[in-house]
């Protein structure tokens, strides 16, 4: 199969363990664009936090795309041009302030390019506000603002409080909201039906590639969905079993490791 399309995960994919993208990775990712494959980074983070990684990938150059919010927003490498975008019904950041204060973790909404946190931030928000390079504005009475269009939520806390309290969510907004783990210490909430495969079906669309000449690769539990709909979804080493169970192939090496470089040199 003559793949024309690599979509790549970042944290825990792309970047290592530091959040930074490896030189073997990088220039096996650049010199694919070269070659005329092209690549998408498809990620739970927001633009802000998508563009430093794609600019070293080289992806402005080869005007690629960007999957930001687990596909609820797809933007244009080069120019920053919007080309989709979903947001959450108005009453569910105010709702999901409630539910963190109740639950003791914290909450933040992301908007127009702001992280706007319903809570006190705690670390694992101000690790966000740092990987995502936005400020943290702290709003009292968040979701009450006329005209707020939020594209994501986040909850934040102790990876075993999270967990706890996952099913409960669920089951309060499974009609209006998806709500999944991105990494142990982080709850997101999306759009209902809104995940990276969501986004690719619309962006395979508008590049012309087939599903089955696509390759996808990820890492977590916001990755599943996007693995089963590839033409080949690939788990990295450093997944949790749960994704490697749905991937067609596993790497031999994690993301500390150059995982992708491995990718690339096998499937292109």
């Amino acid at each position: 199969m003559d793949y024309e399309l690599l979509v790549l995960d970042i944290d825990g994919t792309v970047t290592n363990s530091e959040k930074e993208v490896m030189s073997r990775t990088r220039d096996e990712v650049i010199r694919i664009q070269e070659q005329g494959v092209k690549v998408v980074l498809a990620s739970g983070r927001p633009p802000e936090g998508v563009f430093p990684i794609a600019r070293t990938l080289g992806l402005d150059r080869y005007d690629s795309c960007l999957l930001a919010f687990n596909g609820g927003k797809i933007i244009r490498a080069r120019t920053g041009e919007c080309m989709f975008e979903r947001h959450l019904p108005a009453h569910i950041p105010r709702r999901l302030c409630r539910d963190a204060a109740e639950q003791g973790v914290g909450m933040a909404a992301y908007a127009d390019g702001r992280i706007l946190a319903g809570t006190l931030p705690d670390r694992y928000l101000e690790l966000e506000s740092r990987i995502s390079r936005m400020p943290i504005e702290v709003r009292e009475n968040l979701g009450t603002e006329k005209n707020l269009l939020v594209n994501q939520c986040i909850l934040t806390g102790d990876p075993d409080v999270l967990e706890k309290i996952e099913p409960v969510l669920y089951r309060r907004y499974f009609h209006e909201a998806e709500i999944f783990h991105s990494e142990p210490f982080y709850l997101e909430v999306s759009p209902k039906n809104v995940d990276k495969a969501y986004g690719l079906k619309y962006l395979l669309r508008v590049l012309g590639v087939p599903r089955e000449k696509m390759i996808c690769c990820g890492d977590s539990y916001n990755d599943i969905r996007m693995l089963q709909y590839a033409g080949k979804g690939i788990a990295m080493k450093n997944a949790p079993e749960t994704v490697k169970m749905v991937a067609d192939f596993v790497t031999e090496n994690d993301n500390d490791h150059d995982g992708i470089a491995e990718v690339v040199r096998r499937f292109f």
